[in-house]
């Protein structure tokens, strides 16, 4: 598997989100990131839901640990990437929702819109995201990785007609309790 910890994403764009895109991918290889785009060029790049899905199957194949998209919104990308198998995809409009998306969500997909995130912050919501892992700079907060990592796993696991059969509650819970919240914790 590619991995960010060996600075390998993949990504990939619509015709409304190629031009943020190039400027994040810049700023990656810049950084020494080695960028797999899957949409090298605006003309033929497919519609929103097909690059999604596209993208999001590198996931699913376990062949990339994370991914970058990019459309008009974030929204339907992100939407159409989520259909593939292990998917956990975000929404990001600004920094603190990037790092929160991998630190609490454990997501290893991130969407953006191009028609309103300029390029420096989409540079910077990919620095955010791609730089940090499930409960990194929650350490102080008992139970804060613990808690996500339940949810992050009832997610991955999730059985529609499991839970449907028991009456629309998750079979065999699992609960952690959060301690109190660190003060001065921001995001």
């Amino acid at each position: 598997m590619k991995t960010t910890k060996d600075k390998k994403v993949v990504m990939g764009a619509d015709f409304a989100g190629f031009h943020l895109k190039e400027h994040v991918k810049t700023h990656l290889e810049a950084k020494g990131w080695e960028v797999t785009d899957l949409t090298p060029d605006k003309d033929s790049a497919p519609m929103y839901h097909r690059v999604g899905f596209l993208v999001g199957s590198r996931i699913s194949e376990g062949e990339f640990e994370k991914a970058l998209l990019f459309c008009g919104t974030g929204m339907g990308i992100h939407v159409a990437a989520s259909k593939c198998p292990h998917v956990h995809a975000a929404v990001a409009e600004n920094v603190r929702s990037a790092k929160r998306a991998a630190t609490a969500n454990n997501c290893n997909v991130l969407a953006m819109g191009g028609f309103w995130t300029a390029p420096r912050l989409g540079q910077a919501m990919a620095d955010a995201f791609l730089e940090h892992s499930l409960g990194d700079g929650y350490e102080a907060w008992d139970g804060f990785y613990e808690y996500h990592l339940i949810g992050y796993e009832e997610c991955e696991n999730f059985d529609y007609e499991a839970y449907r059969a028991n009456g629309f509650q998750v079979p065999n819970p699992r609960d952690v309790e959060l301690g109190p919240e660190p003060r001065g914790l921001a995001y």
